[in-house]
């Protein structure tokens, strides 16, 4: 679940053994992401695919985290589905797929009181040509940023590689909301921006065996303004266009870059390592 832009606090460091016990979690959503993967197709509805997240986490003894999160009004299910224009913190529903849907679904649990969070974006049936650039380009950001973590000292030099690659692209990083640090709480220090700008310069944070952080691109076709819808939880793109949102649960480690929430065992290694797309 992505956070609104607020003041940064410190960074808190995990151990080998707290991050093995967010690996736990980690699979669990994994495993999550992999049954709306079977289920989206066109005609499924939105909340079925929440329902069916629901009943694995209830299976495999995880908590939830987005459930009941605090907001004017409390999140009501288990995963944000957003389609389209809808960037992040969509509520699933009555709405049906339909071909050529862009549909974005973020989850996080906890297990035993260690948090994992993901996102994937993912087609309904055929899409067109642009919109599966823009996932493309989504996921490489995605892929660039465990890259650049395994090599770089600053946060601030990560986020400077995943805007340069989606403006090249021709696309907009959304700016008003960004990832965050994980670990026992969802949201933890620190704030984890997928864009830079001087300004930010003294809200750094320096790159440490340690640091876990879900990291989280949010990417729009057209301009990066966004408002919430009256439901109080939507986000949209102002001009309407599509957008994409991925995430992982990324873990510094001295061997590299640990991805907590892929399905397989993955590492990002000093240099090169495993690519993220089947993750």
């Amino acid at each position: 679940m992505a956070r609104g832009a607020t003041k940064p606090g410190r960074t808190g460091l995990k151990t080998a053994a707290d991050v093995e016990k967010m690996r736990v979690a980690g699979k669990v959503v994994a495993r999550a992401l992999d049954v709306c993967r079977e289920m989206v197709r066109p005609g499924t509805k939105t909340r079925d695919i929440d329902l069916a997240v629901e009943e694995l986490y209830r299976a495999s003894g995880a908590v939830s985290l987005f459930k009941g999160y605090p907001g004017k009004v409390p999140f009501p299910a288990v995963t944000c589905i957003s389609v389209n224009e809808q960037v992040v913190h969509g509520i699933p529903g009555n709405r049906s797929l339909l071909e050529g849907d862009l549909v974005k679904i973020d989850t996080a649990c906890s297990v035993d009181g260690w948090c994992a969070d993901a996102a994937v974006t993912l087609p309904v049936g055929e899409v067109s040509a642009e919109k599966k650039r823009l996932m493309t380009e989504g996921e490489a950001i995605l892929q660039l940023a465990a890259e650049e973590m395994a090599t770089r000292s600053w946060w601030s030099e990560v986020a400077q590689a995943m805007q340069r690659r989606a403006e090249r692209a021709g696309f907009s990083m959304v700016t008003q909301y960004v990832g965050h640090g994980i670990g026992r709480s969802m949201h933890e220090p620190p704030q984890v921006p997928n864009y830079w700008e001087p300004a930010m310069r003294r809200h750094d944070f320096r790159l440490e065996p340690g640091i876990v952080l879900a990291v989280e691109p949010m990417v729009n076709m057209g301009g990066h303004l966004t408002e919430t819808l009256r439901d109080h939880w939507t986000v949209v793109t102002r001009d309407g266009l599509p957008s994409v949102h991925v995430e992982h649960t990324l873990a510094i480690m001295e061997r590299g870059v640990y991805v907590l929430t892929a399905r397989d065992e993955t590492w990002i290694e000093r240099p090169g390592g495993k690519s993220l797309a089947d993750g």
